[in-house]
């Protein structure tokens, strides 16, 4: 089988972004946003979903880091779609709850091309420091956007920020992985509709 790869290159007034991902490798990673945090977490996502990504954006952070955590989103999910190709094989459905000392998060996905986000947590969840809850809410919405896939997250429980960041990614990319997984029982497209 050949290796599902993807490079995408996006540039707007606001970020200029290279990447490329292999959904077939061993979580290999080189990644720098200009936004620390992020690249911690990207780097998580990389590790967990056994993805090797390669991943730089210049973005407008004196502004704040809204425009690149959001674009990297687009681009990710954009690149994750085009790896996927036609989806044949794959099992489509992952699932992954995921604790983080006394965090735990549980994050659904399912690779239907009907892009759908749910994002569930309670108001004022705490952020990590430098850099605000929302945005790992606008990764996701990111995310499943431009891979179009139906996505569900719910933090259940947690009380640090960076905690709860944390499994968010770490539950999206093992969700991911298993989803994006190649299954020898499964014949063509996993769907009644023969078309994902």
């Amino acid at each position: 089988m050949p290796r599902r790869t993807a490079s995408r290159s996006r540039a707007t007034a606001e970020t200029r972004i290279e990447l490329t991902i292999d959904l077939d490798g061993s979580g290999t990673s080189k990644i720098a946003t200009g936004v620390p945090f992020f690249d911690h977490m990207l780097t998580l996502f990389s590790r967990h979903g056994l993805f090797d990504l390669e991943l730089t954006c210049d973005g407008d952070i004196e502004v704040d880091s809204h425009h690149t955590v959001e674009d990297v989103g687009i681009v990710l999910g954009d690149a994750i779609r085009e790896a996927l190709g036609d989806k044949r094989g794959i099992q489509r459905y992952g699932c992954a709850y995921l604790p983080m000392d006394e965090t735990l998060s549980r994050v659904v996905v399912d690779l239907s091309n009907r892009p759908h986000l749910e994002f569930r947590a309670r108001e004022n969840t705490p952020s990590a420091p430098n850099f605000p809850f929302s945005l790992v809410e606008e990764f996701c919405r990111a995310i499943a956007s431009n891979l179009r896939c139906n996505l569900h997250v719910e933090l259940l429980y947690g009380r640090d920020g960076h905690h709860i960041a944390e499994a968010i990614f770490k539950g999206l990319a093992r969700s991911l992985r298993d989803a994006c997984s190649i299954d020898p029982r499964v014949t063509g497209i996993p769907s009644t509709k023969e078309a994902l």
